[in-house]
């Protein structure tokens, strides 16, 4: 093998080109990477976290899963892993479960915005209503320019009936990402909802 093709041998190096293959959509390169990291030290937390990460990008949730136990089981402060195991938890609509994982991520990790977007969603779905929005709410305050905060906060005033401010918030999301069809169509079920309403008013 040529040895210019070969990984740096600094852990931390081989570490931060894997986050730059992750963050350029080059998940499959990444993890390549991390498994060689992995083979040489098992217990290389930072490694686990980062396979993690990718696999939930690719979407291979199981192996994800995996990943995230195993970086929980040799450090119960990773974030990342807490963090990765409430949002999986949230996909299956398993809101106690998730909670769990993400008030820890939130304590372990505060004030970023991931984390508490996605703990203000599952607060919200829990039944906790004022809460959720609040931290989804905070979660904007931080990171003002995220679609899906703003989807997720126009969601949960939709589902209080606060057609006005959902409106915004969508509007808003699609004024930063015009191909963002979540917020498209829930533009489009506001619309349809304020005619309905409209329309038994009238026949009042």
């Amino acid at each position: 093998m040529d040895p210019q093709t070969q990984p740096p041998a600094d852990i931390m190096e081989r570490l931060e080109m894997a986050e730059q293959l992750k963050l350029t959509g080059k998940h499959a390169e990444a993890l390549n990477i991390l498994e060689e990291l992995l083979v040489e030290d098992p217990e290389n937390v930072a490694a686990l976290e980062e396979v993690a990460d990718n696999e939930l990008s690719m979407e291979r949730l199981d192996r994800a899963e995996a990943a995230a136990k195993e970086a929980i089981a040799l450090d119960k402060e990773s974030y990342t892993a807490q963090y990765i195991l409430g949002f999986l938890e949230s996909q299956n609509e398993k809101w106690t479960a998730a909670l769990v994982h993400l008030k820890k991520a939130n304590v372990l990790k505060p004030n970023n915005p991931e984390i508490l977007r996605c703990l203000g969603w599952v607060l919200f779905h829990a039944g906790e209503r004022a809460q959720g929005i609040v931290t989804l709410e905070r979660a904007l305050n931080l990171e003002s320019d995220n679609p899906l905060t703003l989807c997720d906060l126009g969601v949960t005033y939709l589902e209080l009936k606060n057609f006005s401010k959902a409106r915004s918030l969508f509007q808003r999301s699609l004024d930063l990402d015009p191909g963002n069809d979540r917020a498209r169509e829930c533009v489009q079920a506001i619309d349809r909802l304020e005619r309905t309403v409209e329309e038994m008013g009238m026949k009042k």
